[in-house]
């Protein structure tokens, strides 16, 4: 039960406090860039069966690879657009939400 609360509010809370380090003006702004990132997400709908929780996500989704990770820390690192750089440091952060999630379960 904790795990799930610690997950979820991760994904879903702390990405708040990140939006609002971020740009305390505009945090609502960020926060909704931030959200926008669960669409990696959408490549559970091609996996069989779409949620397994004994799944680890972290190198078995398609968008939630190493290589794929890679991609998001190039693109942040190079992107000059801050909206484009919040968007790929949201990828990694649910990158990392995920794995700890992993972790937690001990199915990494």
């Amino acid at each position: 039960m904790l795990q799930h609360f610690v997950h979820y509010a991760l994904h879903f809370v702390v990405i708040g406090f990140i939006a609002y380090l971020f740009d305390k003006k505009n945090w609502k702004k960020y926060y909704l860039v931030l959200l926008a990132t669960m669409i990696i997400d959408v490549d559970h709908l091609w996996a069989n069966p779409i949620f397994d929780p004994d799944r680890c996500s972290i190198n078995f989704h398609t968008f939630h690879t190493y290589i794929a990770a890679a991609i998001y820390l190039v693109l942040l690192l190079l992107i000059k657009n801050k909206m484009l750089k919040v968007f790929f440091f949201g990828l990694l952060f649910h990158l990392f939400t995920d794995a700890l999630d992993c972790f937690w379960s001990n199915t990494y």
